[in-house]
């Protein structure tokens, strides 16, 4: 039976499809591997990184945080208190990180060969939730040390993970396009993430934001409701609330225009990169 492809001319705005994961999921899989063995080649403790980095990051945070400045964390030890948001955190910031460079690092590839070039950011984005699975192993330890117990919302760590990986991606498919023009980005996102850092509630509970127009503002940032939602999963922390729905809006939004936007501009990729 012969297979008949169909060329369409590209249209002003493009629709996203999310079916073409599905379809290439072969060559997204295989991406996924690259990535993998790529971090980790010539490493010395290789995956063991997953845990020593929020280990040491957990203990820094507990001491000036926790013990000197004395933040409150909600009833919940503050090392567990601050772990449960420091994971989160530290996979968006690596993905962010790593994807807003995936173009240009993958530009051989994309000069030289057609396929969907959605494809590099997702697969970039979905490689450090091998070091989040692995460091979440340190927080299901401390759990019980801190007499901190397991709570049915465990239940929902899929959802959540399907939720960070959204968050990620909304932010990194934006950055990703836009470095391809600008160069600037890869100058910009690290300060960005130092920054962000303090304006997501990774040391300290969300609730400490006053109420008004700061509230307002603060719970557009759509790594509020995440960490909020992960501590409140796994650590047993008050509930997110508004901030989830803030959070879940503003993910959509930057969802589906960066998406758009990516798709609209990838035809110049090869020429500008």
């Amino acid at each position: 039976m012969t297979q008949v492809t169909v060329m369409e001319a590209p249209q002003r705005w493009p629709r996203p499809r999310p079916s073409t994961f599905w379809r290439h999921r072969e060559l997204l899989g295989f991406l996924i591997q690259r990535n993998i063995k790529v971090r980790y080649r010539q490493t010395f403790v290789g995956v063991a990184w997953s845990i020593l980095q929020p280990l040491t990051i957990m203990i820094v945070f507990t001491i000036v945080f926790g013990r000197v400045a004395k933040i409150p964390s909600d009833g919940i030890p503050y090392p567990v208190f601050v772990l449960a948001g420091l994971l989160p955190w530290s996979y968006f910031a690596n993905s962010v990180t790593l994807t807003s460079q995936s173009m240009l690092g993958n530009a051989s590839l994309i000069t030289k060969v057609y396929f969907p070039r959605i494809l590099l950011p997702a697969s970039t984005v979905l490689t450090p939730l091998v070091d989040f699975a692995v460091s979440l192993l340190l927080l299901f330890v401390l759990l019980p040390v801190y007499g901190v117990g397991f709570h049915l919302t465990i239940l929902l760590l899929p959802v959540l993970f399907l939720a960070l990986v959204l968050t990620a991606f909304s932010i990194s498919v934006w950055l990703a396009a836009i470095n391809v023009r600008y160069r600037d980005v890869g100058f910009v996102v690290p300060v960005l993430l130092q920054l962000w850092l303090f304006l997501t509630p990774v040391i300290y509970p969300g609730r400490l934001v006053p109420d008004g127009t700061l509230r307002v503002v603060y719970s557009l940032n759509p790594m509020v409701g995440i960490v909020e939602l992960f501590r409140w999963a796994l650590a047993g922390g008050p509930a997110p609330g508004a901030f989830l729905l803030s959070s879940g809006i503003v993910v959509l939004a930057l969802l589906s225009t960066g998406w758009v936007y990516f798709l609209r501009t990838e035809q110049t990729f090869a020429d500008v990169i």
